[in-house]
């Protein structure tokens, strides 16, 4: 018998029982949309990380203290050395090949301002450096300047959401706004940049770093160190001679060694590469979880077509009668297999990547379509038909003609 006559008998058998033919592919569709899902929700994981790295700024190198172990039963202790706001411009002027550096502090005050109040709105202190270093443009007015840290001015520049919601329509700069108990004038507002990751660039304020530390911070516990130093390299190219620069000069500030440097350096790629590495797991588990859906969807097309192969029994001893090979009996029942996974395989695309985009559009996790996951998927549900179609394919055609006519 030719193969397009076998496929022909094969669809007229599906047919004949199109309710549990449905049903029996639902289990395949459920696997393969959920192998597309599974790894696209995957990728926009990573995606968030990476954008939410990178969003710090372009080829960006941070300087963190180190923790080191101070003695016998001490336990941790911080490094005896951090770096200061006067070591930026050290930095700044010995380092080549670098944009810029820059610093930050963090503290969460109420704002207030044209009769309206802001709780716990993040007040970033920072330096001039800190548009170069993150790639982050001014709106309107002017940016923090290395005078207004050196005096600690009393400057305030508004995210985008903040000057909308304190101000309105009324022209910021040269307005009074109070962060906490600090009067402050707004001498400038951040360009629109949205929510990236957790972080909401256009719900803070920035003022001088030496502010936060005068007003905001208690100088006895270590306030005034840096906690963390931003360099921006030039290129990725010469991210190493960068680092390798920072390395020496750095140490030299602190006073220390190779053997105990009292600082840790990293940039982003390595950032990037941690999280990943966090988010890999998640991707195992939720690939296993795939899996075994295609496995359950696999199971249920082997349990139909041998329920098939009883029902008709009567059907292929009159077709062996008739003249059929034991291996056209098999080829018929194999080819029901197959097209059953298969027709669950693209059904199973069009779920997958319709509930990828619907997931993204309004769900609360992004997604990233991987498209591999559709070639991968599709062959995945071709496997199980043959792998699961192959025994009751077998066990048709071991059939004897004789007793499979006095079948009932």
């Amino acid at each position: 018998m030719s193969f397009r006559k076998t496929l022909k008998v094969a669809w007229e058998g599906l047919m004949m029982n199109k309710v549990r033919s449905f049903l029996t592919t639902l289990g395949v569709i459920i696997g393969v949309a959920a192998v597309i899902m599974m790894l696209a929700i995957s990728a926009g994981a990573e995606a968030d990380i990476a954008d939410q790295i990178n969003a710090l700024g372009a080829n960006l190198i941070m300087i963190m203290p180190s923790f080191q172990r101070a003695g016998p039963g001490m336990g941790m202790a911080g490094s005896s050395a951090s770096l200061q706001y006067s070591d930026l411009p050290v930095i700044r002027d010995n380092i080549t090949g670098i944009n810029g550096v820059s610093a930050e502090q963090n503290t969460s005050q109420d704002v207030k301002g044209g009769g309206t109040t802001l709780s716990s709105i993040a007040i970033v202190g920072t330096t001039s450096g800190f548009v170069n270093v993150h790639e982050y443009t001014v709106a309107e007015g002017r940016f923090i300047t290395d005078q207004d840290n050196d005096r600690a001015n009393k400057v305030a520049i508004l995210g985008y959401d903040v000057a909308q919601e304190l101000l309105g329509d009324t022209n910021p700069v040269g307005q009074s706004v109070t962060l906490g108990t600090v009067k402050c004038t707004v001498v400038g507002v951040m360009e629109e940049k949205g929510v990236v990751g957790t972080t909401d660039y256009d719900n803070r304020v920035y003022v001088p770093i030496t502010l936060v530390f005068k007003k905001f911070v208690n100088s006895r516990f270590g306030g005034t160190n840096l906690r963390v130093v931003y360099v921006s390299a030039e290129s990725k190219e010469v991210m190493d001679d960068v680092m390798s620069q920072l390395n020496t000069l750095v140490m030299q500030i602190l006073g220390t060694d190779a053997s105990a440097p009292g600082f840790t350096m990293t940039t982003q790629d390595s950032i990037i590469d941690m999280r990943a590495s966090t988010t890999e797991t998640f991707r195992n588990l939720l690939s296993w979880v795939a899996a075994v859906s295609l496995l359950v969807g696999g199971i249920g097309i082997m349990n139909i077509m041998l329920v098939s192969v009883t029902e008709r029994t009567r059907e292929i001893g009159l077709r062996q009668a008739l003249g059929a090979r034991p291996r056209d009996v098999q080829l018929q029942f194999l080819m029901e297999a197959i097209v059953l996974s298969l027709l669950g395989g693209l059904a199973g695309i069009v779920v997958g990547v319709g509930g990828s985009w619907l997931f993204n559009e309004f769900g609360s996790m992004r997604t990233v379509l991987v498209m591999a996951s559709i070639p991968l998927s599709f062959g995945a549900a071709a496997a199980v038909g043959i792998f699961f179609g192959y025994y009751p394919a077998t066990q048709a055609a071991k059939l004897d003609p004789i007793v499979a006519l006095r079948h009932e």
